[in-house]
């Protein structure tokens, strides 16, 4: 395991290529969160100080993106999961949880699926934030399969976007491939509801979302053979970055059980 460095205590640094971390020893709970497509570490990097300090920040870091940039983007669900769980070893000793947005929230499931398979330890608690359940993907329209200047028309929709970024055509130039790249992946992978989890989960939406609209999210409870909770935060897509949406406290607390 990788020592953190003099300095570094409570900022979100890189220990392998998937993993990152902000090291808390003495955290009671571990939080590992799966970003949204074309997302990196980074946009969890502020929950390492919004988290309650009984619970520790990780990060998936994906393919493509801020320091693996010079990588292509995944394009396989299964070896993608492997090489997954092999980085997060030195972050499933003790109880953790998994968290995901949006294409994310489906790389959470399949790698803790894959964990309980294994027979290795799990996740406490899974948290799916603005998907919607596979059979609603596979049955709906497939942002992917947009001409392109719509599919950029759709992806700004969604938000997730400072105006800085969405008003750089260069920058968009390179980020919208990795988004479509991600789109592509779990458009078109099927997810089946067996096995089970055997882990509560809890489905998380903003009220206004068109993409993973509130409706959809109480499929979830078909994934799991544990206890099923959602919760409706206001706002779009990007709920949970809308001022006063306090996801990381919400989070905390649902998982130190205050």
């Amino acid at each position: 395991m990788r020592t953190q460095r003099p300095g570094l205590k409570g900022r979100l640094v890189p220990e392998n290529r998937y993993l990152w971390r902000a090291r808390r020893p003495d955290a009671e709970h571990r939080i590992i969160c799966f970003p949204h497509a074309g997302g990196g570490a980074n946009a969890y990097a502020h929950w390492a100080r919004a988290l309650p300090e009984a619970v520790e920040l990780a990060t998936v870091q994906l393919p493509g993106r801020q320091n693996r940039i010079g990588e292509a983007p995944a394009t396989d669900v299964g070896r993608l999961v492997q090489e997954i769980i092999a980085d997060l070893r030195p972050a499933l000793s003790g109880p953790f949880s998994f968290f995901g947005h949006s294409c994310g929230s489906l790389l959470a499931f399949e790698v803790a699926r894959a964990l309980q398979r294994l027979g290795g330890p799990r996740p406490a608690r899974l948290f799916l934030s603005a998907q919607s359940t596979p059979d609603v993907i596979w049955a709906g329209p497939k942002l992917h399969e947009l001409p392109e200047q719509e599919f950029h028309a759709a992806v700004l929709s969604l938000g997730g976007f400072d105006g800085e970024v969405s008003a750089d055509q260069e920058v968009m130039d390179e980020l919208v491939p990795v988004v479509l790249a991600d789109f592509q992946l779990w458009e078109r992978h099927r997810i089946a509801r067996v096995p089970a989890l055997d882990c509560p989960v809890t489905a998380l939406v903003g009220a206004s979302d068109w993409r993973a609209p509130q409706e959809t999210m109480a499929g979830w409870s078909a994934y799991t053979s544990a206890p099923f909770t959602t919760q409706v935060f206001p706002g779009g897509h990007f709920y949970l970055t809308e001022e006063g949406n306090d996801v990381p406290g919400f989070v905390g607390r649902a998982l130190l059980g205050a």
